[in-house]
């Protein structure tokens, strides 16, 4: 019940008072529900709600709720073993993809090696080619330096010869014959080789 003094802080009046006491006589002491005269239906409708609830539980909710989770559980496993199958070809595709490389490598380093072993061997004749050619052309040259040194040689004693008896003919006179100084130049040449 409100107090004039409580509705007269508030702004109410005594009337708006007097009708809410009024209301409120025509109603019943307790809350309905704590109301000991209705408990027997109270539980009554309880167990048919509760009986009604569970039975639509168990029949229409629960078991879609069961598949749902079956489902996710089987596409779960699925996807988990299709990841694990994936992986699996990804690791073999690896160790695939390095087997080739490593077979690649140990081919290149083949092919340079036959390459090396190919150039050094074309070197090799080339080299062997113009040692021969040189050696002929040296052979050659020396044949060459030989007959010119033995023509010189020739041409040395006529010269040799040629001199001296120009030399005698200044310092001695004619007297001395050409067979003598060609003989003392022979024996001079003879002496020195």
């Amino acid at each position: 019940m409100i107090s004039p003094a409580f509705a007269q802080t508030h702004g109410e009046t005594t009337e708006t008072v007097a009708a809410t006491e009024a209301h409120g006589d025509g109603a019943h002491g307790a809350f309905p529900p704590f109301d000991p005269s209705t408990f027997a239906s109270q539980l009554f409708w309880l167990i048919i709600s509760f009986g009604l609830l569970y039975y639509l539980m168990s029949k229409v909710a629960l078991p879609r709720i069961a598949t749902i989770l079956e489902e996710r559980n089987d596409r779960i496993a699925d996807d988990l073993a299709e990841a694990e199958r994936l992986k699996r070809e990804t690791d073999e595709a690896i160790a695939a993809y390095e087997q080739a490389l490593a077979e690649a490598r140990q081919h290149a380093h083949a092919i340079a090696q036959e390459a090396r072993d190919a150039v050094k061997a074309e070197l090799d004749a080339e080299r062997a080619r113009l040692e021969s050619e040189l050696d002929e052309r040296v052979a050659a040259a020396e044949g060459r330096i030989s007959e010119i040194k033995s023509g010189a040689l020739r041409d040395v004693d006529a010269i040799a010869k040629d001199a001296a008896e120009a030399i005698v003919e200044v310092l001695i006179g004619p007297e001395v014959g050409r067979g003598e100084i060609e003989n003392a130049v022979n024996a001079a040449m003879s002496e020195r080789s």
